[in-house]
């Protein structure tokens, strides 16, 4: 009786623990506790201590896209075919000028900050994919890093209507 009262108690604990789904050896491991925002998954990696992100101001990050297979789809620590580092991606915050999951991943992060964040096929690029990078229903895995955060251009300085605009990163580095 007693061993199987054990029994029960191991199986129910066990099956209580959720497990991270086990990435492709080609995505760098990184250590942190994995949190949840809606079905976004992330882990903060390093902390930062700088402005932290607000809605509808500019981000500016590096970052480094993977599919679950391991697949590098894209990454802004890459270098140009001239030789030249590629600069952080500046977007507004909340503006929709980014997939969900970014605009959602994005929150609670200061200046300075590393965190990966695990996006469900459903805030990125959804049942179709994108062209021949992104397949149907892919979830993805990104590595960002907070560089910067400013205001949004002024209307006067904006070269079109409509949603907020960001400066270019030469324009906001220091």
């Amino acid at each position: 009786m007693r061993r199987s009262i054990v029994f029960l108690l191991v199986l129910s604990t066990t099956a209580c623990i959720q497990r991270q789904p086990r990435l492709a050896e080609s995505i760098p491991a990184v250590r942190g506790d994995t949190r949840t925002l809606y079905s976004l998954e992330y882990i903060d990696v390093v902390m930062g201590n700088g402005v932290p992100a607000e809605f509808r101001k500019c981000v500016y990050a590096h970052y480094t896209g993977w599919l679950h297979n391991g697949t590098k789809f894209d990454s802004s620590r890459d270098t140009l075919p001239n030789g030249n580092p590629r600069e952080p991606i500046g977007f507004p915050l909340g503006s929709r000028r980014v997939i969900v999951g970014w605009d959602s991943g994005f929150d609670g992060m200061r200046v300075g900050g590393q965190r990966r964040l695990l996006i469900p096929h459903q805030l990125a690029y959804g049942d179709a994919g994108s062209r021949e990078t992104i397949p149907p229903k892919a979830p993805l895995i990104f590595d960002v890093e907070l560089m910067a955060v400013a205001d949004t251009l002024p209307r006067s300085q904006m070269t079109q209507g409509g949603p907020p605009q960001c400066a270019e990163w030469s324009q906001v580095k220091r």
